[in-house]
């Protein structure tokens, strides 16, 4: 399973997060990522965690103010990144030409859908993976895995049906080692959270109860 924490815009430390998710990722051996607001990318990654930008824009390099350049990302350390979030949405085409700069930049991708029938549309953009995350579950207290175990369900299959190299991670509520477990016995390969860790009182004690039943 890869967990992958969202830190938003949460009033949060994000170095001090990055440092307990890298603890924890050592001593589990369970692959943890942290997705800082971009002008926090290059201190997180500093850190040694796995570090993911929050989105890139679908440009390259030109007179595109306000963008978060894909290459920008990358070079501040950046591996990966999000795109399409339920409270970052793009249109179809710019998803595509997201990708193609996260491609050009060398990150991994994970793309969000709202519900199955959005994540085998993305799913077909040829992402790395995919997560499917119900708007009205995110920043919860009940996870998707819980609340309606059968999405996910629908989600991998529906990736599945268009390309069974895209995996699909369960977001949305998620927060406890017991959601983690859920979802990946409904056939889901990773987890994205961002409360249950951004906002906790202790971020290693909320991130070694998600990889306890791993």
């Amino acid at each position: 399973m890869f967990i992958l924490v969202n830190l938003k815009a949460y009033p949060c430390d994000p170095v001090a997060v990055a440092e307990a998710a890298r603890d924890v990722a050592e001593e589990s051996g369970i692959r943890i990522a942290v997705s800082p607001q971009a002008a926090h990318i290059e201190r997180v990654a500093e850190t040694g965690v796995e570090t993911w930008a929050q989105h890139v824009s679908p440009n390259a390099h030109g007179s595109h103010t306000g963008s978060t350049l894909a290459e920008a990302a990358a070079e501040a350390g950046a591996v990966g990144t999000l795109l399409n979030h339920s409270e970052n949405r793009l249109k179809l085409a710019d998803i595509d030409a997201s990708l193609d700069a996260a491609e050009r930049a060398g990150l991994e991708t994970c793309v969000c859908g709202n519900n199955p029938e959005q994540i085998g549309a993305v799913a077909a953009l040829g992402p790395d993976s995919v997560a499917v995350e119900p708007p009205e579950l995110i920043g919860g207290d009940v996870s998707v895995s819980t609340a309606d175990p059968d999405i996910v369900v629908d989600a991998v299959d529906a990736a599945g049906a268009v390309d069974e190299d895209v995996d699909v991670y369960c977001g949305a509520g998620v927060s406890t080692g017991d959601d983690v477990v859920a979802a990946q016995d409904l056939g889901a390969t990773g987890i994205l959270l961002a409360s249950g860790v951004a906002k906790a009182d202790d971020p290693r004690a909320a991130l070694e109860d998600l990889v306890a039943g791993l």
